[in-house]
């Protein structure tokens, strides 16, 4: 699980109270959610068609010239919840993706699934083929971003879709390299300073100048979308290592400490390859 921003801002300022007698209940880590993708194959253009009338008021329909029969994929990896058909009526035929940390997403209106509840999909694995199955007018793939079952403003590569509007997106979705970006897995307001390659991969040290802190994450460039040995780690001079690591799909990380003027040292590893950088960046 991902640590944001946020969780290493409430751990300062926990520590701080701690540090008067003040003690903070402690709260669970705030999750950060799925890169999502585009859910067609890469490089197929489509518009996504956001109304103030739709319901859920959030979703999104992807539109396109001869869309029935097209491939719906998978637009973050996860664990399928839900395979439903309501004939004729709302959304058809549809799927359910649990991405983990209370995130879902749904397809619906498809004229085939090709999955069934509890299986594991992979980013970019195909789940169905869109139609125009339930209560619809015309072919498309009505689409829903949740967290805890409320249905969100919606997210592609890290783009935010326009509501309300018709924008067009190419998808970026299982083309190839790491659909992660370090600045990404850190959080806003960070930057890379520092870069190592490893065999399968890379370690990033980012820094945020507004708050101090910096950040490590490892992204594979190997067995994307299957979990296997990755890690990142950072020590503040003259504090304790911070590290982790575990069998990740994507990348390790963020792992993020304040720093100040203190010298680092940081790094990471893909399966047996690693990298630990002497004590730098003092400044």
């Amino acid at each position: 699980m991902r640590i944001s921003r946020i969780r290493a801002l409430v751990l300062a300022v926990a520590g701080t109270l701690g540090a008067l007698g003040i003690t903070v209940a402690a709260s669970p880590p705030a999750m950060a959610a799925p890169n999502f993708q585009v859910p067609f194959k890469c490089g197929t253009t489509v518009t996504a068609a956001t109304f103030s009338t739709h319901s859920p008021q959030l979703a999104v329909d992807f539109q396109k010239s001869g869309i029935t029969g097209m491939p719906v994929l998978a637009s973050a990896s996860g664990t399928i919840s839900r395979v439903e058909n309501e004939g004729d009526v709302s959304y058809g035929r549809w799927i359910e993706i649990n991405h983990g940390s209370g995130y879902t997403t749904r397809y619906a209106h498809l004229s085939a699934q090709e999955v069934s509840v509890g299986q594991s999909v992979k980013l970019g694995q195909e789940i169905g083929k869109a139609g125009a199955t339930g209560g619809v007018t015309g072919p498309h793939l009505h689409y829903e971003q949740r967290l805890n079952g409320t249905v969100l403003h919606a997210v592609l590569n890290g783009v935010a879709v326009p509501y309300y509007a018709h924008t067009t997106f190419t998808s970026k979705n299982s083309c190839g390299g790491n659909p992660y970006t370090p600045n990404e897995v850190c959080g806003s307001g960070y930057s890379v300073i520092d870069s190592q390659g490893v065999t399968g991969g890379t370690v990033y040290l980012l820094y945020n100048s507004a708050n101090g802190y910096n950040c490590v994450t490892t992204l594979k460039s190997v067995s994307l979308g299957t979990a296997s040995p990755v890690s990142a780690h950072l020590q503040v001079q003259g504090g304790t290592l911070a590290t982790d690591s575990g069998n990740f799909a994507y990348y390790a990380g963020p792992v993020s400490r304040s720093a100040g003027a203190k010298c680092v040292q940081w790094g990471g590893s893909v399966g047996s390859s690693s990298y630990t950088s002497p004590y730098e960046h003092c400044s």
